[in-house]
């Protein structure tokens, strides 16, 4: 991980998601921690014409397609 790197739990994550969007806008990145281990960072977007978001229904990613969680 990157000194200086913000870590965030994943259960405060989904607390104050919007608080940490805002570090994100700012230029920070965002280290996401389950328990004590990095799972993902949360990056700014530097180059905007790069993404391509539109009003046709975004694709899901394939190891999440049908699965709730539930069991």
């Amino acid at each position: 991980m990157m000194k200086g790197m913000k870590q965030v739990r994943i259960a405060e994550l989904k607390a104050r998601l919007s608080e940490y969007l805002r570090i994100v806008r700012g230029g920070q990145s965002v280290a996401v921690l389950d328990r004590e281990t990095p799972v993902a960072h949360i990056v700014p977007v530097h180059d905007r014409s790069t993404l391509r978001v539109g009003h046709r229904r975004l694709a899901r990613h394939p190891d999440l397609d049908g699965d709730t969680g539930d069991a």
